[in-house]
C-alpha cells in the first residue's frame, strides 16, 4: 500500500509502550485515531496485531499506515481542554518520560492530582486506565496543587513507589517552582518560616498563616530567589518548599507581600 512505512524499533526504545512510541515518532497523532488503526489491524509489529499497551523491543518492525497527523501539533493541555478527552488520551499527552520504574507527567494547571471536595476529575483516578498486564495501577508518590502546573512523578511498581516515597520523606529530592508574583520581595533571596493552618469554608479549604503554637497549625519553610523583575511591578521567582504543606508557596508569597499571579 502506498504510503505505508516500516520503522525499526531502536535500542533506546526497549520496553516502551506502543502508544508512547507513536507519541514520540508522531506527536500530532491523536490517541483516538491511533486506537482505530490498532483495532482495524492497520498498525502491526513484526506482522502481528497489537494493542496500545504492547511493549516494543529493539529490532522489531512497526508497520505504520498513512496517518492523519496534525502537522502543527496539538495545543497545550489545560484543566478545561481535557474535560471531554479520555483518561488514557490525557495521560499520553501529559507524558514526558517513562522507564521501567516511573512515568513522568507534565501536569497542567486546573487538574487535581487526587480526589477531594469539588474535584470531578483527578490524576489518581485517571491512572486506572494505565494498569499493567499484572493489574498493577501506577502509584502517586507526591502531589501538586490543582492550580499548579509542573512535573509529576508516578511509580510504576510497588517497589518503585516505596523507594520514591522514602526519598521524598528523607528530602533526598529537590522541588523547584517558578512563580510570577506581584511586586518585589524585600530581599533578593531569603527563607520564609511560618505556621500554617487549613480551615474549611463554603468554597473549600482555605490555608492561612497561623500563630506559633495555634492548635492544628503546621510549621512551613520555603526559600525563594529573584530570577528577574519588571520595575517594581512584577517579579519572576524561583521557590523551593522545604516542607510540603498545602498551598504553602502561595501563602508564603502573599505573606511577604508578593502574591502569586493567576
Amino acid at each position: 500500500m502506498a504510503g505505508v512505512e516500516q520503522i525499526t524499533v531502536e535500542a533506546g526504545e526497549a520496553g516502551m509502550r506502543l502508544d508512547r512510541w507513536f507519541k514520540t515518532h508522531f506527536p500530532g497523532l491523536g490517541f483516538g485515531h491511533l486506537q482505530k488503526l490498532l483495532r482495524s489491524g492497520q498498525i502491526r509489529v513484526d506482522g502481528g496485531r497489537v494493542k496500545a499497551d504492547t511493549r516494543v523491543e529493539p529490532g522489531q518492525m512497526v508497520r505504520v499506515p498513512p496517518l492523519e497527523v496534525d502537522k502543527k501539533g496539538e495545543s497545550a493541555l489545560t484543566g478545561h481542554s481535557i474535560r471531554n478527552q479520555g483518561d488514557a488520551d490525557v495521560l499520553s499527552k501529559m507524558l514526558i518520560h517513562e522507564d521501567p520504574k516511573v512515568f513522568v507527567f507534565n501536569k497542567p494547571a486546573g487538574l487535581a492530582v487526587q480526589g477531594g471536595s469539588g474535584v470531578t476529575r483527578n490524576v489518581d483516578d485517571m491512572l486506572e486506565a494505565w494498569r499493567n498486564q499484572k493489574g498493577e495501577k501506577p502509584r502517586l508518590v507526591h502531589r501538586l496543587d490543582r492550580d499548579t502546573s509542573g512535573v509529576l512523578v508516578v511509580a510504576r511498581t510497588r517497589l518503585a513507589a516505596m523507594k520514591l516515597s522514602e526519598a521524598f520523606r528523607a528530602r533526598e529530592t529537590k522541588k523547584t517552582y517558578w512563580a510570577l508574583v506581584k511586586g518585589v520581595p524585600p530581599k533578593r533571596e531569603d527563607k520564609i518560616s511560618t505556621w500554617l493552618i487549613k480551615e474549611p469554608t463554603p468554597d473549600g479549604d482555605r490555608v492561612r498563616v497561623a500563630a506559633h503554637g495555634e492548635k492544628g497549625a503546621d510549621h512551613a519553610v520555603s526559600y525563594y530567589r529573584i530570577i528577574e523583575q519588571a520595575a517594581q511591578t512584577m517579579t519572576w521567582l524561583e521557590m523551593e518548599p522545604y516542607t510540603g504543606r498545602t498551598h504553602q508557596l502561595r501563602v508564603h508569597a502573599a505573606y511577604i507581600g508578593c502574591p502569586i499571579l493567576g
